[in-house]
């Protein structure tokens, strides 16, 4: 009897299944490989339509040049595939109502003249990134009549705009269609293969189901390393798809404590919850403005009034890729049309040469650097905790120090622990400045200084 316990506990035991050891090594859940020019990259919006007077591929292409001087990066284009004619919005309609995947828009230009427009900017070391809409299309693209099955349906069984919104001038895509995700992945793909396009500002990104997204750019990545930009806030987005995604967040905070005049509260909190709960590898896009915010909330020197530079300077100094809207450099000082004909006044602006300081001054410190490449934010305690939010980035040497009075009120301040000391210069002023504990800084209302360490 007892040699049949046996018998049957070593079977029991043999049955086990043996777990394996856990491994306890942290793993960075970006597995994106981004290409080598991200990061430093600065990504500047073209509104194609609205850019020049002729509103042409053409004209735009006469205006590289001083973007490129101006130190940009990436030029990121507004859709330009032909627009839907169908429920259109406006006498012109809406560039998100896209006709044909793999077409320009005749009002734009020629096949021709945007594929000079790309070379031109390769040739001056630019890039650019196509607007791609994935979730819906015009509803008078074709597709509707040759694969009826890749759009989603009414009850009754029409086609419909994406639940939700108050987008009537476009038909909401199924993304359970197999086919559907081969010819808009091969569309892609088209870009990139046949006019070297460096990648995609994708909208609505999370309306699109992320396994998507994660096919497409492994696709793109074996024609050539692209940058992949999100219109959303996700992190798995970063996974295996996105370089970039939005930081909504950081421009909330921002418009909020201008406008309750709160504080440095609501911007410590986003950087806080940045650090925390975002990937160091994750590149979020950082702005004070873009098509949607001058279409739908008004002009962005007019949301920050007073602490309008203090945004700016922030957005490039802080962590994140920085945006710069078309017209910002020229103190653009009304709303954009959509859907129709609104040519940006060109003029000097009283901010361009700090756009060139800051874009400047990225380039040139490592420590500014986008998600991976660039060094965390290590606060900076002040006598003015509540208003002012200061801080380091980057080793001993090679630092960047900047402190920013978030508030509308004047500060002198003084700095209670040793984090910054050093020997630094203005990097706006070219000033000397030596940090060694017993100084005292006066900001003005919404006040700021940046500096960079010198050896």
């Amino acid at each position: 009897m007892m040699r049949l316990a046996i018998a049957l506990l070593a079977g029991a035991l043999a049955a086990t299944p043996v777990l394996a050891q856990p491994d306890y090594t942290p793993r960075d859940m970006v597995e994106v490989a981004n290409a080598p020019w991200t990061a430093d990259a600065v990504i500047y919006q073209m509104n194609t339509r609205q850019f020049t007077a002729e509103g042409t591929f053409k004209a735009a292409q006469t205006q590289l040049p001083r973007l490129a001087a101006m130190g940009v990066d990436i030029i990121w284009l507004m859709p330009i595939h032909p627009i839907g004619e169908a429920n259109r919005k406006g006498t012109l309609g809406s560039p998100y109502a896209v006709r044909d995947y793999r077409a320009v828009n005749p009002e734009l230009g020629t096949e021709a003249e945007f594929r000079a427009f790309v070379d031109e900017a390769h040739r001056l070391g630019l890039k650019v990134i196509l607007d791609w809409v994935a979730n819906h299309s015009a509803y008078d693209n074709p597709l509707t009549q040759s694969h009826p099955e890749w759009y989603t349906r009414t009850p009754e069984g029409g086609l419909m705009s994406p639940a939700g919104t108050d987008w009537s001038d476009v038909a909401d895509f199924d993304y359970s269609q197999a086919g559907l995700r081969q010819y808009m992945t091969e569309s892609l793909v088209y870009w990139v293969r046949e006019f070297g396009i460096d990648g995609f500002r994708c909208d609505v990104a999370g309306y699109v189901p992320t396994d998507f997204w994660e096919t497409a750019r492994a696709q793109l990545d074996a024609v050539k390393p692209v940058f992949m930009l999100a219109e959303w806030e996700q992190r798995d987005l970063h996974h295996r798809a996105f370089d970039a995604t939005y930081g909504w967040g950081w421009k909330e905070a921002m418009q909020r404590l201008v406008k309750d005049g709160s504080g440095a509260g609501a911007m410590r909190g986003y950087y806080a919850g940045q650090s925390e709960t975002w990937p160091h590898a994750a590149m979020r896009m950082v702005y004070t403005e873009n098509h949607d915010q001058n279409s739908w909330d008004g002009v962005a020197s007019e949301i920050y009034g007073d602490a309008y530079e203090a945004a700016i300077a922030l957005s490039f100094t802080g962590s994140g890729m920085p945006l710069i809207y078309n017209g910002q450099e020229a103190d653009n000082d009304r709303q954009l049309e959509f859907f129709e004909r609104d040519p940006i006044v060109w003029r000097q602006g009283r901010h361009a040469a700090l756009f060139e300081k800051l874009i400047a001054l990225k380039t040139e410190m490592p420590a500014l650097h986008n998600g991976r490449f660039g060094a965390p934010m290590l606060e900076v305690p002040t006598s003015s905790t509540a208003d002012v939010f200061a801080f380091t980035r980057g080793e001993a040497g090679e630092r960047v120090f900047a402190v920013f009075n978030l508030s509308p009120r004047a500060q002198s301040i003084t700095f209670t622990h040793a984090r910054h000391h050093g020997t630094y210069a203005d990097a706006l002023s070219g000033e000397s400045a030596s940090f060694a504990g017993d100084e005292t800084l006066d900001l003005a209302p919404w006040g700021f200084r940046i500096f960079r360490e010198t050896k």
